[in-house]
């Protein structure tokens, strides 16, 4: 038992003292003031992953070798440093950077792509703010349209696919929404806009009956002037749904509104009639 203790005491202690050799060459380094011999410890970093390590000292020297031949390299490791760290919105700025700093450079392809790919890799679920996800779709659209041979636009179109599944998913929970919250005009309005961003959304059916069912339903519940109208909107989409869906299961709710609406619309007419009539008789 003494001897097992002892064994993982000189362990713990070995380990203690090569932590600490490590950390004091790296400290070494760093205040060297040496751009050479900084470089070459953050190139070695860079390769054992490393990567914190790796970008505190290229920040040390990207200054001192701008100009240079070897500030290409440094810059597009630099870069990936952040890639690789999680810090996905600084990995965008720099890839992005790069790709305007290094115009000829052989690396700009990937930093382009890399750019956009951070914007992706910050998407996040779809009920959170998009704003990521459509700066990554545009960087993306924008690295296929530049890059058109690339074997990356086949990635890039799969990337672009998810995230507009993403969006419409998003613009679909948010018309749902509207609808429970009873405001109906707003979930119309989600809706409608979903079926111009989305049109070959395999929701349509479901999405052109939530428009009805709101309008029927904002008819309703409005005011008398302004029901004849409204009951008129649903007649309209209704017969256009009853045309284009005519095997949909929402069909039959369908035409009941149509039907109940047109009724509607007779009836208002009827009222507006006789209230003219007795206004002339008299």
């Amino acid at each position: 038992m003494e001897k097992n203790l002892f064994k993982y005491l000189f362990f713990v202690i070995l380990l203690s003292l090569s932590t600490q050799a490590c950390k004091s060459e790296y400290e070494r380094v760093r205040t060297s003031g040496d751009p050479a011999i900084i470089l070459k410890a953050a190139l070695e970093y860079y390769e054992q992953e490393e990567y914190q390590r790796a970008q505190s000292l290229f920040e040390l020297i990207i200054s001192s070798y701008r100009g240079q031949e070897e500030a290409e390299d440094i810059y597009f490791k630099y870069a990936y440093t952040y890639y690789h760290t999680r810090s996905f919105i600084s990995a965008a700025y720099y890839f992005k950077n790069f790709t305007q700093t290094y115009s000829t450079s052989s690396f700009r392809e990937e930093a382009e792509f890399m750019s956009a790919y951070s914007n992706y890799k910050m998407s996040p679920k779809f009920r959170l703010d998009q704003t990521y996800t459509n700066t990554a779709i545009q960087e993306l659209q924008l690295f296929s349209n530049t890059f058109p041979t690339s074997p990356r636009v086949q990635q890039c179109n799969d990337l672009i696919d998810e995230m507009r599944a993403k969006l419409e998913e998003k613009a679909y929970d948010e018309g749902i929404l509207y609808f429970n919250l009873r405001k109906y005009t707003a979930s119309m309005r989600v809706f409608e806009n979903l079926l111009k961003d989305f049109p070959e959304t395999d929701d349509t059916e479901e999405v052109r009956y939530y428009i009805i069912r709101s309008a029927y339903l904002l008819a309703e519940n409005s005011v008398l002037q302004k029901r004849a109208e409204r009951y008129q909107e649903v007649v309209d989409l209704a017969i256009e749904y009853e045309d284009r869906l005519a095997t949909s299961t929402y069909v039959q709710e369908i035409k009941d509104m149509r039907i109940n609406s047109q009724t509607q619309i007779k009836q208002l007419d009827n009222v507006r009639y006789q209230n003219q009539s007795t206004g002339s008789g008299s």
